[in-house]
């Protein structure tokens, strides 16, 4: 690999580690107690399981990616690691898409089921929790162009041999 493509391939790595690690720490810390009447209710991440699993989602691909940061360039392991890449980018994909869905309800609610929006009372915790959806949003863009330039990478040696 070319230091101009190793060089750009750390930086995509670096951002996709920053943003991963940001939404796993905003969604984990996303905490709000409200007061309606003299009913209270308490608003965090754990009560929701989509939101759970995006939690776990962004720790495993900042894991992940803090990991191959220290692989050798010369290594055999980067095909292993492209492998790596699409389970990472799929794992995002689906953890921001349950999570993406759950915050939809929270804010608009759902009428036909009877569900009432929370963003009114707990605005600070919907605040938090579309910050760090919009962190992972952005993981899972820097994974998938990643992915795309490992690919091309990868095949580019092979569709230039001639026979």
């Amino acid at each position: 690999m070319g230091k101009t493509k190793r060089i750009c391939l750390l930086l995509l790595r670096l951002l996709a580690l920053g943003s991963t690690v940001s939404a796993a720490i905003v969604m984990a810390t996303s905490h709000e107690e409200a007061r309606f009447f003299t009913l209270s209710f308490e608003a965090k991440y754990t009560h929701t399981p989509s939101f759970k699993y995006f939690v776990i989602a962004n720790s495993v691909a900042s894991v992940y990616g803090f990991l191959v940061l220290f692989l050798p360039a010369e290594s055999l392991l980067w095909r292993l690691v492209l492998c790596f890449d699409v389970i990472m980018t799929m794992l995002l994909t689906s953890s921001v898409a349950a999570a993406l869905a759950v915050a939809q309800i929270g804010k608009n609610g759902n009428s036909y089921a009877g569900w009432l929006p929370i963003c009114d009372q707990v605005a600070n915790y919907c605040s938090q929790v579309t910050g760090a959806l919009v962190m992972g949003l952005l993981g899972l863009l820097v994974y998938l162009l990643i992915l795309l330039y490992s690919l091309h990478s990868l095949l580019d040696p092979l569709l230039l041999k001639k026979p």
